[in-house]
């Protein structure tokens, strides 16, 4: 097990003009797990091989146990790569996949055949090691290379979005064993992943990273009450935070027709202390709640039920559309005009409108 440190790493592709990896720092520390997320394009895939010696680091520095890897190849690094597409040898077992690289390394066969038991009985395979993986399901197959990875004991595990070939009730009940498997070993853990829940569910910390920049790193709470900018606001949370750039008033915002959003007075404070005439409002749909009177006036676009709750879009003008959650089974009707209305404990985010920088604690 090791820390890892990204120090002004970065990482451009032959023939390209923008840096893949645009002067990452980061400090993970020993056994924690941590996730790369970010849309496609964002560079946190060449980041994680840039730390497997994939990639060339072209500037700055990757340290793993306090050892700079720049120059240092692959396979002299200590680390087990898991990938997306399982990467098993079709002709050899379970037990023989699970157990090739050691026996690459000259580890005798008693010691090759404990170590790859004691990985299926973490793995829950041990009834498997004798099947070929064309006999196996796609979940079996994934734990078969989670357990190729296990049994070399690296310093560091790489995972680069593993579970993408799952189907969605798969995917939940794997992502849940990765995580639980991840403390039980206690090693350090990069994961790479382009859904934000699945990053939000697994990782002590979240790297969420755009056009190859580091946006914020911090825990799942953080991230999600506290964005640093307009673009992980939108793009943690499922359904995303409501985004609006508004004229601002004396005493919020304005949205739509006559509809006023209120702020806090120290919020008012920032705005006038920034000397801005408009600013990018943001709140969570479970925040908003249908009120009879007060609040925005919006009418229903759609209302997704989703039986233990609903979801209901909305707009308020041509630009603004509003999203609110409602615990309530059919809390409103297509084509309905509803006000909405911010909860009581409800959190009003300001970001600046033309650098998205979050405004205000």
């Amino acid at each position: 097990m090791a820390a890892i440190t990204y120090r002004n790493a970065s990482c451009i592709y032959e023939s390209s003009d923008k840096l893949a990896v645009d002067s990452l720092n980061l400090d993970i520390k020993d056994g924690e797990f941590v996730v790369l997320v970010g849309p496609s394009g964002s560079g946190k895939s060449t980041a994680l091989r840039m730390l497997a010696g994939l990639e060339d680091i072209d500037e700055g520095t990757i340290e793993i146990g306090g050892k700079d890897m720049v120059g240092v190849p692959s396979k002299d690094r200590d680390i087990a790569m898991v990938f997306q597409n399982y990467a098993l040898y079709p002709n050899k077992t379970v037990a023989e996949n699970m157990g090739f690289a050691l026996k690459l390394r000259g580890v005798p066969a008693d010691e090759r055949r404990r170590k790859v038991e004691q990985a299926a009985k973490l793995l829950d395979l041990t009834e498997f090691l004798d099947r070929k993986p064309a006999k196996l399901s796609g979940g079996q197959r994934q734990r078969v290379a989670m357990g190729r990875a296990i049994v070399r004991e690296p310093q560091v595990f790489c995972m680069d979005e593993p579970l993408s070939n799952l189907d969605a009730k798969l995917r939940v009940q794997t992502r849940t064993e990765i995580a639980a498997l991840q403390r039980r070993l206690g090693t350090t853990t990069v994961y790479v992943t382009h859904d934000q829940v699945e990053a939000m569910t697994m990782g002590d910390r979240v790297a969420v990273l755009r056009f190859g920049k580091l946006q914020q790193f911090a825990s799942p709470s953080d991230l999600y009450d506290r964005p640093a900018n307009a673009f992980v606001a939108g793009f943690i949370g499922s359904p995303a935070m409501n985004l609006m750039t508004l004229p601002i008033t004396s005493d919020g915002v304005r949205v739509g027709e006559g509809s006023t959003l209120e702020l806090e007075r120290d919020q008012l404070t920032e705005l006038h202390n920034a000397g801005l005439n408009e600013v990018t409002v943001g709140i969570r749909p479970e925040q908003l709640e249908i009120a009879d009177s007060g609040g925005i006036e919006v009418v229903v676009d759609l209302v997704e039920d989703l039986g233990s709750e609903a979801y209901v879009y909305t707009h308020a003008g041509p630009d603004v559309t509003l999203v609110a959650r409602s615990i309530r089974r059919s809390p409103a009707k297509l084509a309905e005009t509803v006000r909405l209305r911010k909860q009581e404990n409800g959190v009003v985010h300001l970001f600046h409108p033309e650098t998205g920088e979050r405004i205000g604690k």
